[in-house]
């Protein structure tokens, strides 16, 4: 970025005339050596065109665009002229801002230059006596505060306070107010309750310019004990306009305007109670500017001429931003506009101006004056990549979300936002009111028994019978009945109670677990649509991309598999029930997108990604041929890995890994051994406890562990001891609650405080094993005491039950174990690196969090140089390592961990065959190259691009 910097301003220049001031000027770039002496010539040639005075004694001269092949580098100088020179034949200069760049970078410039001109600067200008003096005047901003009709928005899908935060944050990003990291200063704990559900929080850190956001969920959202329903956002820094701020708070403070304020869900409505700018109604016409490098001052001054010769008002903004006015060249160099923004106008109605709309849109396609290449609206969205998948947007408005389930879709877009239900929240009639409730849920149980019926899927039948279990719940209707009996309506009472399970859900730490919200709030949804008699959505006819804020499981199973081409969601995660049943369903899916894809406009053309979340809106016929062969390419790998996952995984030079699978169901292991299972690298024993009502003893366990040693037929069987604790609770085993459950009791240090637990689960172990090659791992492990605590209760339990086919190891997931493998591998017998868990300890993020959950890569090499000693420690003694977190199945990952030296690779089963298929292709030397490679890269990004 051009910056206007002390050391780049000339004091005390001194020129006769414009011609000398522009040889001066090119003297100063040449002596920095940013340009060739004939680059003068193409600062005499613009201004031959039109002089670049931009008023308030500031001239900008840069050259022509034939002239930028004498720039060296590009750069900015400032030159001072206490006695003035005469620009423009009227107006004399005292200050020449003059600018080298080679494409479009002056328009930063620009915009510092014009929003300084807001107020009158030409004395300080004039009178200035030291470079410190112009750079001040320069950056200063005058006094405001952003109050717009776009800083609003109502009805906006939120589940707590870090979504509305987001979304706050997200209408000043868009408007260039703030820029990142401003989210991380907003701390939810200083907000303050203003009254009437309505809260205002307040950040100062990585602020453009003061302004506030309004924020309306669609439901109230509870925090601290009272709701919100309305959430201010203010960025504020030392420009911020002090009185207009004050008068903002006047209103906020004013009980009947905030009843107001709480009451009203128009934006409109909302920015005329606060005193906001107001988007006026009137005709508008947007048009895409083409100009190569920018809006700048001589296409600007074009639109400014052309826009003077109407009467009426015109306006325009840049991408849906704030509108200025189109006859004030300051105004419109203040928006920065850049090749392929999209202007909108308006103007006002019954004056000729609104006739001018066709004159200045013409205009701006015809290039302001300049010769423009005409730009291709479809190509325009896709400029940004040479692949199919990628596209690149601004952070949380980006083009990825969560890939949920595998393979390349397209199709029109099928927008389903959330809908909305009305009803009376009060009734005297308590009998008339149990009996709709009752009606409404036996008639959804039948809708979902059919469900069941039809499915010939298991994870939805699955699924759906535990829905079923729900609507039983003698807990959850009782709590309904509560509410009834309080005079609330049905709907009032059904809505409240499930949308409160749902938030406790919410809270529980575990995204897993957490996930489990979307359940409740889809068998409540489907019960209060049948209370407000709100019919289903219809589907379209022909194949489609399913767009919404979240797609419950019964949305679906409802669909035709055949007509859904694929879905993209605002929200959700890769193991909500909505994307198993997608899963299940073969229905490529991307997940937890972000709020603007319901903003994509139903029928556009949108290609989705399932296999890295990527998505591209209205993408070029090209790309979606190139789509088409992608997608035939990938399903001929499948079918023929498939074909061969039964063999071994050995590369080219002979090097053979071991390939196991993840499991967390004892049936499971059947099908993982058909798709290719070596071994089981990793039976998640939490969730067999979870499959059971109440603490399953010794026996059940004992049975479930045969079930899948059996099912492995002396393939070997890694299990890991019970991994539940503050962020993944068991409802039979209480847990105090915890500030902070991913450093808390969990893993190995619950079952060592419950040491009962963990001998009665390796009692079952041993008994089920039958000498059959069983290796048991310990969660959690932090220090050398606590592996050395469960070792000595297991060598306990197997003086009882003795079996001889038994390794012992410990799972990595806390740096301090991969610190400390050199000293655990000489007592352990193998190493399971749970990559989840390392790299979210490693990085300081939950990889759960909606917002940094992207950045938890685990091929960062903080994480793999653990990885990396992990290995090396093992190998010295003779120890064996494997990968069981999700980085295993990961194409860009198998080869660095190879290199690293991993030994065996555990995984979800259904990836076992396209794995196995790539480590054919695979050169080991080569690998170990890779790896040593990717341990000296800075990022996670660099690692993942060493093997394009």
């Amino acid at each position: 970025m051009l910056a206007l910097d002390v050391q780049h301003v000339r004091m005390d220049q001194h020129a006769v005339d414009k011609a000398q001031a522009l040889e001066c000027l090119v003297n100063i770039l040449v002596e920095d050596k940013l340009v060739t002496p004939e680059y003068l010539e193409g600062l005499k040639a613009r201004e031959q065109q039109s002089a670049t005075y931009l008023g308030q004694g500031i001239a900008i001269p840069h050259g022509t665009p034939q002239s930028r092949q004498y720039i060296l580098e590009t750069g900015v100088r400032l030159a001072h002229f206490p006695q003035g020179v005469v620009w423009d034949g009227e107006n004399k200069i005292y200050l020449a801002v003059v600018i080298a760049a080679k494409s479009d970078e002056h328009l930063q410039v620009l915009q510092i230059l014009t929003r300084a001109l807001i107020d009158d600067v030409s004395d300080r200008v004039k009178n200035a006596t030291s470079a410190e003096q112009i750079i001040e005047l320069l950056h200063a901003q005058p006094p405001s505060l952003a109050l717009h009709e776009n800083l609003i928005a109502t009805q906006v899908p939120a589940n707590d306070t870090d979504d509305l935060l987001w979304q706050a944050t997200q209408l000043l990003k868009q408007q260039k107010l703030v820029e990142p990291g401003f989210i991380c200063a907003l701390d939810p704990k200083q907000m303050i309750h203003l009254g009437e559900g309505t809260w205002s929080i307040t950040a100062s850190e990585h602020v453009l310019s003061p302004a506030v956001s309004i924020i309306k969920p669609e439901h109230p959202i509870e925090h601290q004990g009272e709701s919100i329903s309305t959430l201010l956002c203010i960025a504020s820094n030392d420009q911020l306009d002090m009185p207009q701020f004050n008068r903002l708070m006047d209103i906020l403070f004013d009980p009947s305007q905030l009843e107001k304020l709480t009451q009203e869900n128009d934006s409109h409505q909302i920015a005329q109670i606060i005193g906001a700018e107001i988007i006026p109604d009137w005709p508008s016409r947007s048009v895409t500017l083409a100009n190569a490098h920018g809006l700048h001052a001589r296409p600007a001054t074009q639109l400014v001429n052309i826009s003077k010769t109407f009467k009426g008002d015109i306006q325009v903004s840049a991408d849906d931003g704030q509108l200025v006015s189109a006859k004030s060249l300051t105004k419109l160099l203040s928006l920065g506009c850049k090749r392929g923004q999209v202007l909108t106008f308006i103007a006002e109605p019954n004056t000729d101006a609104v006739a001018g709309l066709d004159d200045i849109i013409a205009a701006v396609k015809n290039g302001l004056g300049e010769e423009v290449e005409p730009i291709d609206e479809q190509e325009l969205a896709n400029n940004n990549t040479d692949k199919v998948e990628v596209l690149t947007f601004e952070e949380e408005e980006s083009n990825s979300g969560i890939p949920a389930s595998s393979g390349l879709a397209f199709g029109p877009a099928h927008v389903i936002k959330p809908r909305e239900f009305k009803y009376e929240r009060n009734s005297k009639n308590v009998k008339a009111e149990t009996a709709k409730l009752e009606q409404a849920i036996a008639q959804v149980k039948e809708n979902i028994r059919q469900f069941i019926a039809e499915s010939k899927v298991e994870a939805i039948k699955q699924i759906f019978t535990a829905h079923l279990e729900m609507l039983d719940d003698p807990d959850l209707i009782q709590g309904v009945h509560k509410g009834l009996k309080q005079n609330l309506s049905a709907p009032a009472a059904w809505h409240e109670h499930i949308e409160a399970a749902a938030k406790a859900q919410e809270q529980l730490k575990d995204h897993l677990l957490a996930e489990r919200a979307a359940d409740l709030r889809d068998i409540g949804e489907r019960v209060l649509a049948v209370l407000c008699g709100v019919p289903d959505v219809v589907e379209p006819q022909e194949p489609y991309i399913l767009i919404m804020h979240d797609v419950g499981p019964s949305d679906v199973a409802r669909l035709d598999k055949d007509r859904v081409a694929g879905i993209l969601t605002a929200v959700g995660g890769a193991s909500a029930h909505s994307a198993i049943v997608a899963r299940a369903l073969g229905i490529p899916a991307v997940v937890g997108a972000g709020s603007s894809v319901l903003k994509i406009e139903s029928n556009t053309t949108v290609l989705i990604n399932g296999d890295n979340g990527d998505f591209v809106i209205d993408p070029a016929q090209s790309l979606i041929e190139h789509a088409v062969a992608e997608r035939e390419r990938q399903r001929q790998i499948r079918i023929e890995a498939e074909k061969h996952c039964l063999e071994p995984a050995i590369t080219l030079d002979k090097h053979q890994v071991e390939i196991a699978a993840n499991i967390g169901k004892v049936n499971a292991a059947g099908k993982a051994v058909k798709d290719g299972a070596e071994a089981i690298g990793l039976l998640r024993t939490e969730l067999v406890f979870m499959a059971h009502n109440s603490a399953p003893d010794e026996k059940t366990q004992e049975a479930d562990y045969r079930v899948v040693l059996d099912d492995l037929a002396g393939r070997p069987l890694v299990v890991r001891t019970l991994d539940v604790g503050g962020d993944k609770p068991l409802p039979y085993l209480p847990i105090a609650e915890e500030e902070n459950p991913f450093l808390g009791i969990r893993g190995i240090r619950l079952t060592l405080r419950k040491p009962e637990l963990l001998r009665q689960q390796l009692v079952a172990l041993l008994k089920a094993s039958d000498n059959r090659p069983l290796r048991i791992m310990f969660p959690m492990i932090g220090r050398v005491e606590e592996w050395r605590a469960a070792k000595a209760i297991l060598d306990e339990v197997r003086q009882d039950y003795p079996c001889e086919n038994l390794e012992v190891g410990i799972m990595i997931e806390v740096p301090a174990a991969a610190l400390l493998s050199p000293i655990l591998a000489q007592e352990v017998d193998f190493f399971s690196i749970g990559t989840n868990d390392l790299t979210q300890y490693t990085m300081a993020i939950d990889r759960g969090h909606p917002l940094l959950s992207a950045e938890a890569d685990g091929l960062h090499p903080s994480v793999l140089l653990l990885i990396d000693q992990t290995v090396r420690a093992a190998h010295q003694y003779g120890k064996w390592v494997g990968i069981c977190g999700e980085l295993a199945a990961d194409p860009k990952a198998v080869p660095v961990l190879m290199g690293l030296g991993v030994d065996e690779l555990s995984m979800s089963s259904t990836s076992i065959p396209l794995v196995k298929a790539q480590i054919r292709t695979l050169n080991f030397a080569e690998c170990q190259n890779i790896a040593q490679k990717a341990l000296q890269c800075d990022s996670a990004t660099a690692v993942r691009q060493l093997g394009e």
